[in-house]
């Protein structure tokens, strides 16, 4: 059985979040957005449990990203993965109706 390694703290806890951030955005460059939106969740929780003197410790083009870019792509307000499951196949819609909007005559 996997033993679990304590929380990071102080140092160790601004590399990991650094290094978090930087593989979201390596994923964001591969157009690897499930991926990305994964590595940029865990990266977040991080970052909400640092302090304000650790958060000044990460250079601020990855807090930018993390922060505000990333949120323009991933934030509450977009439609989430797999979420617009309402597109109808164009030759069914063709079958339920004809050329002028009227059911086609049966037989």
């Amino acid at each position: 059985m996997k033993k679990k390694d304590p929380p990071l703290s102080g140092e160790k806890l601004v590399k990991e979040v650094c290094r978090r951030i930087r593989v979201a955005i390596s994923y964001w460059d591969a157009h690897n957005n499930r991926a990305c939106r994964g590595e940029r969740e865990k990266a977040l929780a991080l970052y909400n449990t640092l302090t304000k003197e650790e958060k000044e410790k990460i250079p601020q083009q990855l807090r930018i990203w993390l922060r505000y870019r990333s949120e323009k792509y991933f934030g509450s307000n977009r439609t989430p993965p797999g979420g617009n499951k309402k597109k109808q196949n164009k030759q069914t819609k063709l079958n339920k109706t004809s050329r002028y909007g009227r059911a086609p005559k049966s037989k």
